[in-house]
């Protein structure tokens, strides 16, 4: 029963992703633009944190 929800939900969350890519595309690529910025600013805080890290903990 677990798997036939997670399939249903996955089927709606590509359902969705599809409508507001055709309904509106220019907020779509605002969606997009927003997730690889936050991945990127994610990246870049964990790499200043492994410097930090080499480093010794020193600032």
């Amino acid at each position: 029963m677990a798997v036939n929800i997670k399939k249903i939900a996955v089927y709606v969350i590509v359902v969705f992703v599809f409508y507001v890519i055709i309904t509106d595309p220019k907020g779509a690529a605002g969606y997009v633009q927003i997730g690889f910025e936050g991945i990127s600013d994610a990246a870049k805080a964990i790499g200043d944190f492994m410097t930090w890290a080499a480093n010794g903990g020193n600032s």
